[in-house]
């Protein structure tokens, strides 16, 4: 099973999977987590920002995720862009697969701005930011979304993926 979790950069996607697997790994052994940043760093950062490099790092995550799939992983992915046609691969080749869409106004996530991009973008010194100037494509058909001005917890996030996901089910049998 693969549970995508996407949002634009800052709206927790990293944190909402780190709280899961600290909720759920203890009793699910097989519960693997593919983080954007991490693959990126892994490969050397041989990848810009531009959207053709962003296609290219989904394909990767998909890649390490589809691995991981066939080997009976249940796996969480913390992964920034979600073009159209590469969330429907998703849905094609994953035999279950469960998105996770964590809608966080470009506003607030400016404010919060954890990485510093916002700020760089807006100084003319970073290019190539989803939903500056490359288009953020909100997922279409979800099966959670959240609305990142309700202030929900972290922590409720976490357990309502936990729930619809069925994780505690998948850790009893």
């Amino acid at each position: 099973m693969i549970i995508w979790v996407t949002g634009i950069s800052g709206a927790g996607k990293t944190t909402v999977c780190d709280a899961i697997w600290s909720k759920i790994k203890p009793q699910l052994p097989q519960l693997a987590v593919i983080d954007g940043d991490v693959v990126r760093q892994i490969f050397g950062g041989s990848l810009g920002h531009r959207e053709v490099d962003r296609v290219v790092q989904i394909k990767r995550i998909q890649s390490i995720a589809k691995l991981l799939d066939d080997q009976g992983f249940i796996v969480l992915v913390a992964a920034l862009y979600s073009h159209p046609d590469l969330l429907n691969w998703n849905r094609e080749n994953f035999e279950e697969y469960y998105e996770v869409y964590l809608d966080v106004s470009l506003e607030m996530v400016q404010q919060r701005d954890p990485k510093g991009l916002y700020a760089k973008a807006a100084a003319g010194k970073m290019p190539h930011v989803v939903g500056i100037d490359i288009p953020w494509h909100a997922p279409k058909n979800p099966h959670l979304v959240f609305d990142g001005n309700e202030g929900e917890t972290v922590e409720t996030i976490a357990e309502k993926i936990i729930l619809g996901a069925e994780l505690r089910e998948r850790a009893r049998s």
